[in-house]
């Protein structure tokens, strides 16, 4: 009996009620989802992953795996900050209005001078915002993302408006001010240091050339930013006030949390992390285009959504989010591997979504009840 018993009153250990960690059932859907398309593809007489030919010694089809990294990077860094304000029971609908507002006012400061040796005919200021360091548009764009994210903060935190509202309305704001920016106009021709930003070979220069990776920067930085916030939110006071807020608001100010201060610093996080996503989408694209991040809201809400996180608050992880993006990027290629057309994708990707919560809503009770 004292084998089976731990602390007082004589309570037994049930191995049954272990608890597993929920990003073992992502990742579980993760590799069933794989297998699938795998399935699926063969009956097509392809592949999907795995390469069937035998002149190719690689066991993974590459450039299959390159399009999914490259297709959820982007959007994989706006979900980080996503997950972050999800957590502390909040929700952000403004990151893809922020990453086209940013998209044009970056743009702008990155231009070059000449093109094919004629003035550059997208310029949208004179000769002085040409041909800058790169280093000034990356700071104008960290700029345009910390003022969204602490207007989005100020207005939840200070006004006591709900997130859903305030977020609702930098929404509009932001995609409002992107297409006043140049008239709605497309900015293009940035400089060629800006256009290796994403286009670069960051991952290959890290490792001396080891790893020679070029033109995949945006996800290179996606997996570091995701490393860095899985530690922060792991390990540090941030992320236990973040999951403290999240779990009980009221006992989180008891206890002598600034709530208010830190759902402010939370937003500004996430609108720092829709910055970077802008910053690399238009050095990817080389232009800014006004209707750029058009529902990357709500597609790093479903990631976040897929991988665990839930929106109750107080639950999830960065590690979660970072398999649901690796879900997210599954279904796109693999719908586009069997040509399903892309209606039929939407429809999925919205039926997994609700699933996900309904999923989520189910855990709630039962643990309330167990």
């Amino acid at each position: 009996m004292a084998e089976a018993t731990h602390g007082l009153g004589g309570l037994k250990y049930d191995p049954a009620k272990r608890s597993r960690a929920p990003e073992w059932n992502v990742f579980g859907a993760l590799v069933l989802i794989i297998l699938i398309f795998e399935i699926l593809n063969r009956m097509q007489g392809g592949s999907f992953l795995f390469n069937m030919r035998d002149n190719v010694d690689a066991i993974f089809n590459q450039q299959r795996l390159d399009i999914m990294i490259l297709q959820v990077a982007i959007i994989g860094i706006i979900a980080l900050g996503v997950t972050q304000v999800i957590i502390i029971g909040g929700i952000d609908l403004s990151s893809g209005s922020v990453v086209g507002a940013t998209a044009m006012v970056v743009m702008s400061f990155a231009q070059t001078a000449m093109v094919n040796g004629n003035p550059n005919p997208k310029a949208i200021f004179g000769d002085w915002a040409m041909d800058l360091p790169v280093i000034v548009p990356i700071a104008i764009g960290l700029a345009c993302g910390l003022f969204a994210g602490l207007i989005n903060g100020l207005l939840i935190a200070y006004t006591r408006i709900p997130p859903f509202i305030a977020t609702l309305g930098v929404m509009v704001s932001a995609r409002g001010a992107a297409r006043w920016w140049s008239n709605g106009q497309p900015v293009s021709f940035p400089t060629a240091e800006y256009g290796q930003l994403a286009n670069g070979d960051l991952l290959g220069g890290m490792t001396f050339g080891l790893l020679h990776w070029p033109g995949q920067n945006p996800a290179v930085v996606f997996v570091l930013l995701a490393i860095l916030f899985h530690v922060i939110m792991t390990y540090t006071l941030y992320g236990k006030r973040c999951y403290a807020i999240g779990s009980n608001e009221a006992a989180a100010r008891m206890s002598g949390i600034n709530v208010d201060r830190h759902k402010v610093l939370v937003y500004v996080i996430a609108g720092l992390l829709s910055a970077v996503a802008a910053v690399l989408l238009t050095s990817k694209n080389l232009t800014a285009q006004a209707g750029m991040g058009v529902m990357y809201e709500l597609d790093a809400i479903a990631m976040a959504v897929i991988g665990g996180v839930s929106l109750a608050g107080g639950r999830g992880s960065i590690l979660g989010t970072v398999l649901g993006a690796a879900i997210f990027s599954v279904i796109i290629s693999g719908f586009t591997s069997i040509k399903l057309d892309a209606y039929y994708q939407e429809m999925v990707k919205g039926a997994i979504i609700v699933g996900a919560v309904v999923l989520d809503q189910w855990r709630q009770r039962k643990r309330s009840r167990g």
